[in-house]
């Protein structure tokens, strides 16, 4: 299976980040699963990539011209794609993928899964699409997604396929319930 990670190139402030990180991506280069993500080398991003490689697990980046020319992109992958932009880096790893978690990030990983969110929903992806709520990171999301099914804007039907997991375990069990 194709798992496409959304996270940040920045490694954040608590060290569980990269702890669980770290699990994450041993776990799917073990697993004989491989990861998509937006490949660069640096912050979460790069400590992804590196445990899926060092688990002996296929990587694949698609990464941006603009961040190629920048030297960010991780050297070490078994793939690397390079898209003309970020619109096309988005439909290139959605393309790409079987199975969709957004782990912790910044504004770009929560535009990116917003994307997957969008079109789970609309039924015009079949794929299990999971925020890491490490930590309750994903609540205020969670709690707002309620909210939307409470003034009618959306529904419990319309968000199926939208799941939360709070650490790697949920995550393995939302995956095997989708094969």
């Amino acid at each position: 299976m194709n798992i496409t990670v959304y996270l940040g190139a920045n490694e954040g402030t608590d060290p569980a980040l990269k702890t669980a990180v770290q699990e994450l991506g041993k776990w799917i280069g073990e697993s004989g699963n491989a990861l998509i993500y937006g490949g660069s080398r640096c912050g979460l991003m790069g400590v992804l990539a590196d445990s899926v490689l060092a688990a002996g697990g296929e990587v694949t980046g698609v990464e941006p011209e603009f961040f190629v020319k920048g030297e960010l992109q991780h050297d070490g992958l078994t793939d690397l794609i390079v898209t003309k932009d970020m619109t096309e880096r988005k439909t290139k790893m959605i393309e790409l993928g079987d199975a969709f978690i957004a782990f912790p990030g910044g504004t770009g990983t929560l535009e990116e899964i917003a994307e997957v969110m969008s079109k789970v929903s609309l039924k015009h992806l079949e794929a299990p699409c999971i925020l890491y709520d490490l930590d309750g990171y994903y609540t205020g999301l969670r709690m707002l997604l309620d909210h939307m099914i409470e003034l009618g804007l959306s529904s419990k039907e319309r968000q199926e396929g939208i799941c939360f997991a709070k650490d790697l375990p949920e995550i393995q069990k939302i995956l095997q319930s989708s094969l």
